[in-house]
Formats: structure tokens, C-alpha cells, sequence
């Protein structure tokens, strides 16, 4: 046992207050319900701004029942947007993320608001296979500015270098893909969430972005496997990468920091 862990024995403040963590959970829920009803819909149609039913506008301003756990039009009560529960489990998983995972204040920080637009994205590109850029660049921008601050709070500027280096770097691997092989490879959606998820994972280190990468390949490979043993996905179908690139880094920054 190491000394910092005999002086510190019990766990931080953050991991003592479940009950603060779940209303903070909570009061996410309507953005980013109102995020999936308005950007999961075909890249070639506007955002959705009402019930596809009956029109009934929906947004921040009337969040119940639609933007809540129910999930349903206050028109006609038809379903809007992601599914009843998913997108609170959801988020609740990213919540258990963040207090697994390790580092310092300022990077659990950049977490946090990677974690906030991940959420949105990979259920935007499950249903419709599409990462909007007003999902992806905030959430590459503002992790990126965050580790920057932790940086300047005192690690240095050596691990912000790298993760800069290593998000462009994630980010032109998948972009080249999509210029080589066209639909058979990475869309630039998936190019612009690779800036923050290489971000989180470089700061770690270069093993760290690695073990990354073939966490979200290897989870990509066993759901395409299963979903074509099961007959719900065929050979010249596309699969979405975002959720599982998603699900790779937070695993990943749970495992090994």
C-alpha cells in the first residue's frame, strides 16, 4: 500500500454523496433527451424540432412527458426520442464512469463533459447513424480545454501535449479511412468524436489510446458477429462505430487509470 493511499484511506467526496451524483444525473436527462429527439433523425433531413405525429413542439420549456422518463408526446403520447429508461441508465452508466475512473480533478473534470455530449451522440448514432457537429465539436473543444486547465493546475504540459497528439492522431487514422474506402470505412462523424475520446485516452499515455482503440474494435467485432448470427445485420449493412468507440474509452479509462 502506498503512502498517499495510508494518508488517504478513504475514498474522495465525490464517491460519498450518491444522492448528489443522481440529481446532477437527473437534471441532464432533458437535454439530452431533447439532443436525441432532435438530431436522430436521416443526415439528409432537418432536425426534428416536434412530434413527428402531431407537430407539438417539444424543448427545454415543456420537458414533461417528453423530455422525461416517459419519453412521450404531451400531444398525443406518442414516443419521442430515444426509448423510456434508456437514456437515464444510460447516463447513469457514464456517472459510474466517472467515479471508477482515475486522475486528477481537472482531467475527471474534462471526463465529465466528454461524458455528458458521449451520451447524446451514441444514442443519436445507434438510431440514425449519424454524428451531428453540434454534438462532437463541443465535446472535442471543451475536452481539450479542460485538460488544458488541469495542465495548468499543475501536470504540466507534457500529458496535454500528448493528448492533443493523440486525438488529431486517432482523428486522422479514421478520417483517412473514409477518404480510402468510402462507406466501407470510419465516417468523419466518427473522425470528430475520436478528437475528445483520443483526448481522455492519450493523457494516460500512448498504451493507454491503444488499448483504447482495440477495446472499441474488438466491442465493434463481437456485436457485428452477433447481430449476423442473429440475422438482424447483413454483410453490406453499416454498422455504427460511435457508441462502441464511446463504450471502448470509458472502459478503458476505468480499467487502466
Amino acid at each position: 500500500m502506498t503512502t498517499e493511499r495510508v494518508r488517504h484511506p478513504h475514498p474522495p467526496a465525490l464517491t460519498r454523496r450518491p444522492l448528489v451524483r443522481l440529481l446532477a444525473t437527473l437534471t441532464v436527462v432533458p437535454p439530452v433527451r431533447l439532443a436525441v429527439a432532435r438530431y436522430a433523425v436521416p443526415s439528409d433531413q432537418p432536425d426534428r424540432t416536434g412530434c413527428d405525429a402531431c407537430g407539438t413542439p417539444i424543448g427545454l420549456d415543456r420537458p414533461l412527458p417528453a423530455l422525461g422518463p416517459a419519453a412521450r408526446c404531451p400531444g398525443c403520447r406518442a414516443r419521442v426520442g430515444a426509448p423510456p429508461a434508456v437514456a437515464e441508465v444510460t447516463l447513469l452508466v457514464a456517472a459510474a464512469v466517472l467515479v471508477l475512473s482515475g486522475g486528477p480533478p481537472g482531467v475527471r473534470l474534462a471526463l465529465a463533459w466528454w461524458l455528458a455530449w458521449a451520451v447524446p451522440m451514441a444514442l443519436v448514432d445507434a438510431a440514425s447513424h449519424r454524428l451531428p457537429d453540434r454534438l462532437t465539436w463541443p465535446a472535442a473543444a471543451g475536452t481539450g480545454a479542460l485538460l488544458g486547465a488541469a495542465a495548468l493546475a499543475g501536470a504540466g504540459p507534457a500529458p496535454w501535449l500528448r493528448a492533443v497528439a493523440a486525438g488529431l492522431a486517432l482523428a486522422a487514422g479514421f478520417a483517412a479511412t473514409t477518404l480510402l474506402f468510402g462507406r466501407r470505412g470510419f465516417g468523419l462523424g466518427d473522425a470528430k468524436l475520436a478528437l475528445g475520446a483520443g483526448a481522455l485516452l492519450g493523457w494516460h499515455g500512448w498504451p493507454v489510446l491503444l488499448a483504447g482503440l482495440v477495446l472499441a474494435l474488438t466491442l465493434a467485432g463481437v456485436a457485428g458477429l452477433a447481430l449476423l448470427a442473429g440475422r438482424r445485420l447483413r454483410w453490406s449493412s453499416d454498422l455504427p462505430f460511435g457508441p462502441f468507440l464511446i463504450l471502448g474509452t470509458a472502459a478503458t479509462l476505468v480499467l487502466t487509470t
